[in-house]
């Protein structure tokens, strides 16, 4: 990446020897974006999104893959914009995950939020479907990494989706148009602070 000195001036734009530079064309088409790393605010970036989709008069649908057990403010939050901000938790709240195979209870949920997230993504109804913790749920051998991303690459052509959750999965990052890694330099919970009403939750 070339840096550029803070006294330094920017490149002058103009024709260039060959002659004036070519506009680029307006490309407008559903984007494939993926939230992941270790550090906060992936879901929250996802919601933000989601906000600003409403506030143009777009339908959002997220569901979350794995919550299910805790009432996070959020679902009470989407709930002032009706039908145009529906968000859904799909799982029991806590998958065990390590060197035990994950509960077969938990998969089975799992492939119904995917089965519904891929009817939703492909029906028209909505113009944002936010996949939340679904990198959780492919990272933790519950979804098949090459399912979601050979449904994504056929989906409606101006419908976007938003996939969350660490450790997203090469083949997802692969056909994304944008992957953010949110990195971690230092959290509240490393001195001893509970997740806080409001802000974790």
């Amino acid at each position: 990446m070339e840096e550029t000195k803070p006294d330094s001036k920017p490149a002058e734009s103009g024709p260039s020897e060959s002659g004036p530079a070519e506009p680029k064309p307006d490309v407008r088409r559903g984007l494939i974006i993926v939230n992941t790393g270790p550090g906060k605010g992936k879901t929250t970036a996802a919601m933000g999104t989601g906000l600003r989709a409403v506030g143009q008069g777009m339908s959002v649908l997220m569901l979350q893959f794995l919550k299910g057990s805790w009432h996070y403010g959020e679902l009470d939050a989407v709930k002032a914009f009706d039908d145009k901000f529906i968000m859904k938790q799909m799982g029991r709240g806590f998958v065990k995950v390590g060197a035990e195979k994950p509960d077969a209870e938990d998969v089975r949920m799992v492939e119904a939020a995917w089965a519904e997230a891929e009817q939703a993504i492909h029906s028209g109804q909505w113009d944002l479907v936010i996949l939340d913790e679904i990198n959780y749920a492919i990272s933790y051998g519950m979804l098949d990494p090459a399912k979601v991303a050979e449904s994504l690459q056929r989906k409606p052509e101006m419908v976007h989706v938003i996939l969350t959750g660490r450790s997203a999965h090469p083949t997802i990052v692969e056909i994304a148009d944008t992957v953010t890694e949110m990195r971690q330099v230092k959290h509240a919970y490393e001195k001893g602070v509970l997740a806080q009403r409001g802000i974790e939750y």
